[in-house]
């Protein structure tokens, strides 16, 4: 493989990082005081005959998950949609026999906790702005996400995803509630579980298809932990997607005499959808999450991942007590799919759009099919696209979906067809 990024050095961003947090992070974290109550929808999950898996669910696994077989993977049986307290649109998922949807609300209301905390913290946002040019260039070889805030933000929503989705594994513990499940996950070091076992594009897909593919053991002190049959699957489709990516690189660099950086640019949706970090580790390099990293800093042992999970489910507790989710019927529009295309037609959401990778795959697959995309908001989950028709915006969203995504047409203020059949499986 050709080595002309010498910025890519996955070791020096993650002690970026960490030395931005380790002076602090967050500051206070202000948690609404009384309950609030949080409308959702609900539908059904539907699998196929004969399966406990729907059809998206069966088909990624079968694309993009050997070695892992169906029955090694635990599905959801609802999907839930509702509008959280910054209005933006959010789709989730949980078990009819588990914790409920509490647990995906409750962990967006702390994922937007965290994030406005972020925010506010202006020490932080000092820091970050005092990055010399050499550290900057790193995280820009290194990382998707360039800018420092945006990394921990993610990092903020990669947390909370582990948590919704691991409570889809709550009936396999002896953990009875949401917070005793959020601590029981933390005591147990699932969260580093995750961060050194799984790879990024397997916990956010899995994530959005409401599916998770381990299996959760007890143990004498009364913690779980992963089975030994799941760290062995984890591990290999982590080394399948190393392999896939190193074949693509090789394949870019050597076949068609590209750059490292010029094949990027030119599959970036094929290395993305395989990491295009993985795509840059030297060969025999087992990859790290950079949260996860230890340093020595200011003569101390430091590492950020047990910070942001501490404080992520402390937050979370609090979110609990005072959030009050509350099942709702849908509406539907009124429009038909020949009717003209209007100006609301060109706004839609897509909930589970959490990353600069997310945006780009969306922006490609309306660009492949000839569509203008004109804003698409990563904070928002905003998307502005020229469409000629609701029957071609139906299409896109058909096309989206199969990309494991939830488009819905829903504003804040309002639930229609659309956010109808991104809940039903059988419309994928």
């Amino acid at each position: 493989m050709n080595t002309d990024t010498p910025r890519y050095d996955r070791r020096a961003a993650s002690r970026v990082i960490a030395g931005l947090a380790q002076p602090g992070l967050f500051g206070d974290v202000p948690v609404p005081p009384d309950p609030r109550r949080i409308e959702f929808t609900c539908a059904t999950l539907l699998p196929e005959q004969n399966s406990h898996l729907t059809y998206s669910q069966r088909l990624y696994l079968e694309r993009f998950m050997r070695p892992c077989r169906p029955r090694q993977v635990t599905s959801a049986t609802h999907r839930i949609a509702w509008t959280d307290s910054d209005g933006v649109p959010n789709t989730g998922h949980f078990r009819s026999d588990g914790l409920g949807p509490l647990v995906p609300i409750a962990v967006r209301e702390t994922v937007l906790a965290l994030w406005h905390a972020l925010r506010a913290d202006t020490a932080l946002v000092h820091r970050a702005e005092q990055l010399g040019p050499r550290d900057r260039a790193v995280l820009e070889g290194t990382t998707t996400d360039h800018d420092p805030l945006e990394i921990f933000r993610v990092g903020i929503e990669a947390t909370g995803r582990a948590l919704a989705q691991h409570a889809l594994l709550a009936h396999q513990t002896h953990y009875r509630g949401a917070v005793e499940f959020a601590r029981g996950m933390r005591d147990s070091g699932l969260f580093a579980a995750i961060a050194t076992r799984w790879f990024w594009e397997l916990q956010a897909s899995t994530y959005r298809r409401g599916m998770i593919p381990v299996t959760l053991a007890a143990q004498p002190d009364g913690t779980v932990r992963y089975t030994a049959e799941s760290v062995a699957v984890l591990r290999a489709m982590k080394d399948a997607t190393i392999a896939d990516a190193h074949t693509a690189m090789r394949r870019a660099t050597t076949v068609e005499g590209l750059s490292v950086a010029d094949a990027i640019a030119k599959y970036h949706e094929d290395l993305d959808l395989i990491s295009r970090q993985y795509a840059l580790l030297p060969p025999g390099t087992r990859p790290s999450c950079l949260a996860a990293m230890p340093h020595q800093l200011d003569g101390a042992h430091y590492s950020l991942l047990p910070v942001v999970v501490d404080r992520f489910v402390e937050v979370f507790t609090e979110i609990v007590a005072s959030c009050r989710p509350v099942e709702v019927v849908a509406t539907r529009a009124e429009h038909t799919a020949d009717d003209p295309a209007t100006a609301e037609d060109r706004i839609f959401y897509v909930p589970d759009m959490n990353c600069k990778h997310c945006v780009r795959t969306i922006t490609g697959i309306l660009e492949s099919m000839g569509l203008v995309v004109a804003e698409v908001d990563l904070i928002t989950k905003r998307v502005v696209a020229e469409f000629r028709s609701p029957r071609n915006r139906a299409r896109a969203f058909e096309a989206i979906r199969d990309g494991g995504y939830n488009p819905v047409a829903k504003r804040p203020d309002r639930v229609d067809d659309a956010e109808i059949a991104a809940h039903s499986e059988s419309a994928v």
